[in-house]
């Protein structure tokens, strides 16, 4: 194949932008059309494969079903109020159970009613509800005819949630004392309202120094440098390598010892790793504990853990170290919900946060009793959890804050899809389909990675200049770093082969690395892009062997 149109002058200009920004070049690179014939319409003869973003290809049937089947029900209730050519009134609690049972034996045929039935069944069994309140809840909130009260989160949707994450990020062994969740519109933006609010009460300041694990989701990366925050950042460098020379994504120990220094505020990580995809070994998270106990106790932990669903037995930092750690997750990609918009803040009563907005300077103080005195008279006692739901609405408006109702709802059926057995076989096949994609991929490609039982496998990020001194020997790699940018390989793909990659450098890994998404195309497009991208390697390779002519 000849190479890239693009001279090395342009790429480097364009290496600039983000990686998702960077992305859209390359569709526009993979999507370039010809015409056939003068004056004939053009078109594009071959099919673009963007394995560039995250958003899968799958979704969560079942609970959807048993959410529109709600839907049913809780008209029939707004109408048993008040009927009136297209209006209808609010559902009443009383007596809501009972009416829900009836309903389901009325309408055994509609679908998705017997998985809502298993929920609510499950539900009040296990978290001991009362039956009215919580059909209720259900039905007012499928409707959405009122604000969300409390604001931070339905209280029966909160304890579901709850659960959940005990199951999910906790692995069934949730740790001591109570965690409080806000609900909020999808993982983003609980980043969002994290990051602002830790420097609207102090906590953190502009130039401070924080940590980010890398390679790590480009946001975390972005959001730091912004003239906001300033802050100075510190990399934990994921940069061991097997003995075969293959790169394992893992961190060494000096790694993780970066953070026992107490200049540093607070680290970030995604757990399992965007784009490596792995979740925290067990010597890290003993390492984290060690530190927090001895060098650093204040060190504030931000933990991004969407994609543990798809490691067996995950357990999150948050359930080692709850008092130092802020649990970030999102439905989005273990149900195919990114278009719900559905995430969560947790953070355990007992933490570090509230005892450091306590411990603030006078002046400190009384700006934040100023910034929270229209809410409460004891704007100290305001905890941070609330103060996050106060501040994502400028405080002025905490009283219409919160996530919107039918969202809460959804989130309530996809968690108590997920206690079912229903859920947990659901959880096997899509785990079962990214590692499908992924031995698909490596078929293709020709390439090895690290065997790791704690793969999430959703995305996978190759180190193509480590598999250039693997294959070839350090001369081959030293060729590639010499006359080509980092970037070089995904405009020869983007333009030859129509396949759209991110580069790996983005996420603060290896320049040379690739990010390549294993939820969102279909199972044999991997073999198809591996085999495009030992092809473009092969086509260096022979670039590198008529230079040594």
């Amino acid at each position: 194949m000849p190479k890239t149109t693009f001279t090395r002058a342009e790429i480097q200009s364009f290496a600039q932008l983000s990686p998702f920004e960077l992305k859209d070049k390359f569709i526009q690179i993979a999507q370039a059309v010809q015409a056939d014939k003068p004056g004939q319409k053009e078109t594009s003869s071959v099919q673009m494969l963007n394995a560039g973003r995250g958003n899968p290809n799958w979704i969560a049937t079942g609970p959807r079903e048993a959410f529109y089947a709600l839907g049913y029900f809780a008209l029939a209730e707004s109408r048993r109020v008040w009927t009136a050519d297209d209006l209808g009134g609010m559902p009443e609690k009383r007596g809501s159970g009972a009416r829900f049972d009836t309903f389901v034996r009325q309408h055994p045929d509609l679908p998705g009613i017997e998985l809502l039935q298993k929920c609510v069944e499950y539900a009040v069994k296990r978290f001991g509800f009362d039956r009215d309140d919580f059909v209720h809840e259900l039905t007012d909130s499928s409707v959405g005819d009122n604000y969300p009260v409390p604001d931070r989160m339905l209280t029966h949707a909160e304890r579901i949630v709850r659960g959940y994450i005990a199951d999910e990020m906790f692995d069934h062994k949730p740790p001591p004392g109570n965690l409080s969740l806000f609900a909020t519109e999808g993982g983003t933006a609980a980043m969002c309202y994290i990051f602002d609010s830790l420097m609207k009460n102090g906590v953190l300041h502009k130039g401070d120094k924080i940590a980010l694990m890398v390679p790590v989701f480009t946001p975390y990366v972005e959001i730091p440098e912004l003239d906001t925050y300033e802050f100075d950042v510190a990399y934990v460098e994921a940069s061991m390598f097997a003995e075969a020379g293959v790169r394992e994504w893992r961190y060494p120990e000096e790694e993780v010892a970066k953070l026992a220094d107490p200049d540093i505020k607070m680290v970030c990580l995604v757990n399992p790793s965007n784009p490596p995809s792995l979740a925290l070994s067990r010597r890290v998270a003993d390492q984290l504990q060690q530190i927090v106990a001895t060098s650093n106790p204040n060190l504030l932990i931000v933990t991004d853990d969407v994609y543990g669903t798809f490691v067996e037995g995950f357990r999150s930092v948050a359930a080692d170290l709850p008092r130092n750690t802020l649990l970030v997750y999102s439905y989005s990609k273990h149900y195919g919900a990114t278009g719900w918009r559905l995430g969560v803040i947790g953070l355990n009563d007992d933490n570090v946060i509230d005892e450091l907005i306590a411990a603030l300077p006078q002046p400190e103080k009384d700006r934040l009793a100023k910034r929270y005195g229209t809410l409460t008279l004891e704007p100290e006692k305001i905890r941070f959890i609330d103060r996050l739901v106060a501040d994502s609405r400028q405080v002025a408006l905490n009283h219409t804050s919160g996530l919107s109702l039918p969202q809460q709802t959804m989130m309530v059926l996809f968690s108590l899809f997920d206690m079912l057995d229903e859920g947990q076989a659901y959880k096997l096949r899509i785990r079962a389909i990214v590692r499908q994609r992924l031995e698909l991929l490596l078929e293709g490609a020709g390439m090895k990675i690290s065997d790791d039982p704690h793969r999430a496998a959703y995305y996978i990020e190759l180190d193509l200049l480590a598999e250039a001194e693997r294959t070839h020997g350090k001369d081959f790699a030293d060729f590639l770093e010499k006359n080509y940018e980092p970037v070089d390989p995904l405009f020869r793909l983007a333009e030859q082969t129509h396949v759209v990659l991110l580069n790996g450098g983005g996420f603060e890994g290896p320049e040379w690395s690739v990010r390549v998404s294993l939820a969102n195309l279909d199972d044999l497009d991997y073999l198809k892009i591996g085999h495009h991208l030992r092809s473009i390697f092969n086509d260096y390779a022979s670039e590198w062997e008529a230079s040594k002519a």
